[in-house]
């Protein structure tokens, strides 16, 4: 017996593959807020503007989104495991390429070998945690990953300052390959070996392409309207070129047998629901990520430290609370949890939508807090619920849709929010003055953050099952298994 096969009979093994996909994540985490610290120091070192440096960020985030559902594909057809240790090397190789260097051109290269390799760790993350768990114990498990998450964002600017400060900004991507080599090895003897992947199943690679393309265009498109102007040519191609490149991969996904994403699985009002209703939270919670930094600088006048301070009352009271909604979701089911978590979020975002010139911090700390401890009640029952109607040989590409739909949300909230806010602005400028139209303008964005919150809210209500939760973790496994006898 190898030694996998022993620590798979340990009561405590599924902990142990927690520990190991929480590391990837915490990893993948941590450098998305690690490297914004480090911004300014490279822009000086490399002697480019914010305006070039800036493709640093957003190459990596482009990456991550267009192959998340590739990846989880992948997974579905040679192993969840294999993609996700692999996944470690490829992150730890794009780190050591970064912190090597030596312009903004290779740095923008690397970095998109870096966001391969966490893309392959964030499509598989919730598969690999769901497929270990039992439905008692699965809602308690995908909270405490919203932990590692809500750490991972906490950790990172103050890791990243200590380290710029104190070694250099290559230190922030150095820092990685040491994390990443010992997940390899260690997910190489501790994550178990997919049962049930679709061997004989082939990869769309042209869906795959079109796929990745068109959320391609169509985030370059969100981004960059807010510096071009949504009516500019540059836009409206990306849009248009989006929108034919999306509706090709929906048409062939139909047609062929054996499709990147089996569309029936958005056939099922738990996975469709919850889908909907985890976008429209990333988008009303990004609302506030992008714009409020601005207010508390450019009308506070808070400090950097200080708006640091603020902005972590959310992430803590999510990690705070994640774990025990999880916990309660596995007894309850999600419906009042989630309901009740963005009905919480919509509050949050309507007291805050009362901005002034003057408001104090204190005020700005409980209301980010309001809504954290709302987004830590929403996202561990809603993850539990869409990952736990998802058929095992599906689990890769479920989990790669939930993470493309959370970074889908990011974007469109900081698109969205800006674009409100700058046609307020400059409309309320020309008849009042600038603090007057600034905080009139903010407000509106923040009502308007509160609506989508309700909506979400509604849609999370009506996803079905019975008073108290879902039908139980019992009736969910039937259910379960029953699509698998259909495959």
């Amino acid at each position: 017996m190898s030694f996998k096969e022993k620590l798979q009979k340990r009561p405590y093994y599924r902990w142990i593959v927690f520990a190991n996909v929480a590391a990837g994540t915490f990893m993948a985490t941590l450098d998305g807020s690690i490297v914004n610290v480090a911004l300014p120091t490279i822009s000086v070192n490399f002697g480019v503007g914010k305006e070039t440096l800036q493709w640093a960020v957003t190459a990596y985030l482009l990456t991550i989104s267009s192959m998340l559902l590739a990846f989880g594909r992948l997974a579905d057809i040679i192993g969840k495991n294999r993609v996700y240790a692999v996944g470690f090397l490829g992150f730890a190789l794009g780190s050591a390429l970064c912190g090597l260097a030596g312009n903004v051109q290779q740095l923008v290269i690397f970095r998109v070998i870096q966001a391969v390799g966490a893309a392959m760790m964030m499509a598989n993350a919730m598969g690999l945690v769901t497929s270990c768990f039992p439905p008692r114990e699965r809602g308690r498990a995908l909270g405490s990953m919203g932990t590692v998450v809500a750490l991972g964002s906490l950790t990172g600017p103050s890791l990243g300052g200590f380290l710029v400060s104190s070694l250099g900004w290559r230190a922030i991507f150095y820092i990685n390959i040491p994390i990443a080599i010992m997940g390899f090895i260690a997910a190489l003897f501790i994550l178990p070996r997919d049962r049930d992947i679709l061997q004989k199943q082939k990869f769309d690679y042209f869906g795959a392409l079109l796929f990745g393309g068109g959320i391609t265009c169509f985030l370059l498109g969100l981004s960059e309207g807010q510096e071009f102007g949504w009516m500019s040519q540059r836009v409206l191609i990306l849009l248009a070129a989006s929108i034919i490149l999306l509706g090709v991969f929906f048409i062939t996904e139909l047609r062929i047998t054996q499709p990147m994403i089996d569309l029936s699985l958005f056939r099922n009002r738990l996975f469709l629901a919850g889908n909907v209703a985890g976008l429209l939270s990333f988008v009303a919670m990004f609302f506030t990520t992008y714009l409020l930094p601005f207010y508390m600088a450019e009308m506070l006048e808070l400090k950097a430290y200080q708006m640091g301070l603020v902005m972590t009352a959310f992430p803590a009271a999510m990690a705070l609370t994640a774990p025990f909604s999880g916990w309660l979701s596995d007894k309850t089911g999600p419906l009042l949890l989630t309901t009740g978590g963005l009905s919480i979020n919509a509050i949050g975002l309507f007291l805050l939508a009362d901005v002034s010139a003057d408001m104090s911090p204190h005020s700005l700390v409980w209301k980010m807090a309001l809504m954290g401890l709302g987004t830590g009640m929403f996202q561990s029952p809603n993850n539990s619920s869409v990952m736990g109607t998802v058929p095992s040989p599906k689990l890769g590409v479920a989990g790669g849709v939930v993470a493309t739909v959370r970074n889908v949300g990011m974007v469109i909230g900081v698109a969205l929010s800006v674009a409100i806010f700058k046609a307020r602005f400059e409309f309320l400028q020309s008849v009042t003055t600038w603090q007057t139209a600034y905080v009139e303008a903010l407000g509106l964005v923040f009502k308007a953050a509160a609506v989508i919150a309700l909506c979400g809210a509604a849609v999370s209500f009506v996803r079905g099952g019975v008073p108290g939760g879902y039908g139980g973790p019992e009736r969910q496994d039937r259910r379960k298994h029953q699509v698998e006898r259909e495959i």
